[in-house]
């Protein structure tokens, strides 16, 4: 019998593995080695170590640190055809502007959400570059009034004469939250002298500075009425509409990409502005119309805004018009239509006696309010009630004032200051519950809220007592010299407000 033995010598089979070993160790060799080649082409920095986590500003330093998350792609504000002066003019600013994610563009509405209502084409002045069209990691370009959060945080200012005073409060502005600035041009500061004479230095300065600090400026058009407004060489209005018109062409284009708004005239519903003449709606919707046209012509990117009403039920021609009459009569005088006059309404809201949140009609009922509706924050509602009525619900409204005093020494103001049980804590309180009310309630409609007042150095020159100024009491911070900085809680917790949304639990009960 044959015994049946392996196809293999033994010595064969240990060579194999011998051989297989080996292989396995250069494999293994071969595979470090290419891991450190992989390792050694890879960027070690620190920024990216970041890649994927989206860049937030840090509101308190004004650093940027990253934030844990899905990726984003961050630009600046988006760019139209209309806003590309703007975006490609816009000087280099001392603080970096805040990113703002494609992702969530669409959290700040427009001021014509519903696309009806097409504003002119801008063109971007010569020099400028185009703006890219949209890719896939792009937003479609947006509206011009876009550039107004809902709401956005503003205050008025005072800016003119004093270059080392405006620099400081600027930086305490940008520093406290705000985005916006509103600053008056009076046109006799400008062009004062006679037609064409401009005088341009103070306004060039101003902008610049505002420019600087990353800040956004509503310029405000108009002429002061208590100091000769009918023997300046243009008269008064409607007289003087086209040399105004032609005066806020001229502005528009000097600074065409540096100011973002222009606020055309002041208060025309009360006789003091309208170069001592009745009131007239119909008067001031021409006058508008032209002033608008100059504007836009020289700058189709900048937004124009028009004047804000004194509120009032008081019609009397020597003294006032009310106010939600007169913006009636301008959508009338307008056939009801807005385009061509103006591209967000503007609209004055100051609270009175009243907390932000009451509804008008328990304004009306009760006295101790005042007894009408205008004495309510939210009358605003009554003026976007006729916007509305008008077909113009896609435009949005700006508050150009608003604000509490407490005034405890003015008789005209101290009834819904001091008297009403206001103090400097209750001003804070009811001008940052205004900010979360319009948040809460207006959202998308509501655009800039500029509140009364940054402080005027001037109240305190020469020996003045800054009391008897009614002004003093409306500003959210002590007017202060340059080694002094006086703060009252209206500016701290508007800062609070806007980098936490926070509200302190006692304001909501003042």
């Amino acid at each position: 019998m044959i015994k049946r033995t392996s196809q293999h010598p033994q010595g064969d089979l240990t060579f194999a593995l011998a051989a297989l070993a080996v292989f396995l160790i250069f494999a293994a060799m071969g595979m470090a080695l290419g891991g450190l080649l992989i390792l050694s082409q890879q960027d070690t920095s620190p920024a990216a170590s970041l890649t994927g986590a989206a860049y937030v500003p840090d509101v308190s330093t004004g650093k940027t640190t990253p934030k844990p998350g899905p990726s984003a792609t961050f630009t600046s504000a988006p760019v139209s055809a209309k806003s590309a002066a703007t975006a490609t003019t816009k000087p280099p600013t001392s603080a970096p502007s805040t990113p703002r994610s494609t992702a969530s563009t669409q959290a700040s509405p427009t001021a014509n959400p519903g696309g009806t209502r097409a504003n002119p084409t801008a063109t971007a002045p010569a020099g400028t570059a185009k703006s890219p069209p949209p890719t896939s990691t792009q937003k479609p370009p947006v509206q011009i009034n876009a550039q107004m959060a809902s709401p956005d945080f503003g205050a008025q200012a005072f800016l003119w004469w004093r270059p080392e005073v405006a620099d400081r409060d600027l930086t305490i502005m940008k520093e406290f939250g705000f985005s916006w600035v509103r600053q008056t041009f009076a046109w006799e500061d400008i062009e004062g002298k006679g037609k064409g004479q401009f005088d341009w230095a103070n306004a060039d300065r101003v902008i610049q500075q505002v420019n600087d600090h990353g800040l956004k400026l509503l310029a405000r058009l108009g002429t002061d009425p208590e100091n000769g407004m009918t023997k300046r060489w243009a008269g008064p209005p409607p007289g003087n509409a086209k040399n105004f018109a032609d005066f806020a062409g001229a502005m528009a284009k000097r600074y065409c990409g540096k100011v973002q708004a222009y606020q055309v005239w002041n208060e025309p519903n009360l006789t003091r502005e309208w170069g001592g003449r009745a009131p007239n709606p119909t008067e001031y919707a021409n006058f508008l119309r032209g002033a608008y046209t100059a504007i836009k012509a020289a700058c189709p990117s900048v937004v124009v805004v028009t004047a804000g009403m004194a509120p009032t039920e008081r019609n009397e021609p020597t003294i006032s018009y009310p106010d939600a009459a007169f913006y009636e009569g301008m959508y009338k005088a307008m056939k009801g239509n807005s385009n061509g006059y103006f591209d967000v309404l503007g609209a004055h809201a100051a609270g009175f006696a009243a907390p932000p949140e009451l509804d008008p009609a328990e304004a009306a009922a009760q006295k101790k309010y005042g007894g009408y509706r205008f004495f309510s924050f939210r009358h605003l509602e009554d003026i976007r009630a006729i916007m509305v009525r008008y077909g113009d619900a896609n435009k949005r409204i700006a508050i150009l004032e608003f604000g509490w005093t407490f005034d405890r020494v003015n008789p005209d103001y101290k009834w819904h200051g001091a008297d009403a049980g206001i103090d400097d804590y209750a001003q804070g309180c009811f001008i940052v519950r205004a900010y979360d009310w319009a948040k809460k309630n207006w959202q998308p409609w509501i655009g800039l809220m500029s509140v009364l007042t940054m402080p005027n150095l001037d109240w305190i020159e020469n020996g003045k007592d800054p009391q008897k100024e009614e002004q003093y009491w409306w500003a959210i911070m002590e007017p202060s010299r340059l080694n002094e900085l006086h703060l009252r809680p209206a500016i701290v917790m508007i800062k609070t407000y806007v980098q936490t949304g926070v509200i302190e639990d006692r304001c909501k009960t003042r």
